[in-house]
This record gives structure tokens, sequence and C-alpha cells, in this order.
């Protein structure tokens, strides 16, 4: 009887642990499918495109605004992965820039958008009184290039277009 028991209980246990990481993919799945911008700004957030060149340049300068004056390490983390000091407190957790599907299923406006106004019901906070437009599309730059940052520069639902074709790789990519 005993042994049944562990049995039962090593099967539940095996079940729980495994079914874990498919609930984890389903809710960060969810979690970046969610539009952050407002249905009534959408529209005119999706038709923002990035007005600075493709530049290693313009990276380093989006690096230096985000170590720096953005201060966005501090949720996003040193490599994207949404680990900084902050980001255990959020919930949800920080958007993790290293992810192809993230910068997939947002079009350059609506991140730009929510980097400015922020993200009600999530830790981001609104930066277009820290950082101008320019610094914001300039970090932009840099975040994508955590990914790999060869995205669309319509991107999002639009079905993307003209690709940065960028081969500059940030940090360790997966």
């Amino acid at each position: 009887m005993r042994q049944a028991l562990q049995w039962v209980i090593g099967l539940i246990l095996a079940l729980v642990v495994s079914g874990s990481p498919v609930w984890a993919q389903e809710h960060g799945h969810q979690q970046m499918m969610m539009p952050r911008v407002p249905a009534d700004k959408l529209a005119e957030a999706r038709a923002l495109r990035n007005p600075l060149p493709s530049s290693p340049d313009i990276i380093e300068k989006g690096k230096s605004i985000y170590e720096g004056k953005g201060s966005c390490v501090n949720c996003h983390g040193v490599s994207g992965r949404g680990d900084g000091p902050g980001a255990a407190a959020l919930n949800p957790p920080p958007r993790v820039f290293r992810s192809h599907g993230f910068w997939k299923h947002r079009s350059e406006g609506e991140i730009f958008w929510v980097i400015k106004y922020g993200s009600p019901g999530t830790g981001m906070i609104p930066f277009g009184g820290v950082l101008s437009d320019e610094e914001i599309w300039t970090v932009m730059q840099y975040e994508q290039s955590f990914s790999g940052g060869s995205h669309g520069r319509g991107g999002g639902h639009q079905g993307g277009g003209r690709h940065r074709g960028r081969d500059m790789m940030m940090h360790d990519m997966p």
C-alpha cells in the first residue's frame, strides 16, 4: 500500500512539474500577445516608424541610454532577459527583448508608444518626460539587438516589411 501511495504521489509530482513549463510558455505567450497600447491609440501607434538609420553608432548610443539615463537595465536586465534587479517585484514581468516573438508581434510604433507613455497594469512607467523621442528610438534599436536585430521595420501586425539587416549581435545570444 505504501509503495502504491508513493508511486501515485510521484506520478502527480511528475505531471505537475512537466506541465509547469507548458503553462509558463502559454502564460508568457499570452503576455507577449497582449497589446499594451490602449485600443483607441493602437492605429496611431502602429503608424509610427523609427526615423533613425540602423547603424552601430546608434546602437552604441542606445546602449548608453539603456544602461544610464533610461534606466531600462533596472528591470529588463543587462542582457535583455527581463531579469534586472527590479524585475522580481513586477507582475507581469518585464518584456524579454531577446525573444524574436516579441519583436515579431509588436510594431516598432507600439513599442515606442509604450516606452513614451507607459503601460497601465504593468511596471512600465512613462519615459516621455525623461527621454526625447529620438532617445526612445535610439534605445529601441539597442533593445532589438538583443535578439539579433534583424526585424521588419513595420513589424508586428502590419506584416513586417523592410529588414534592418543588422549583423550585429550584442551580448550572449541564445
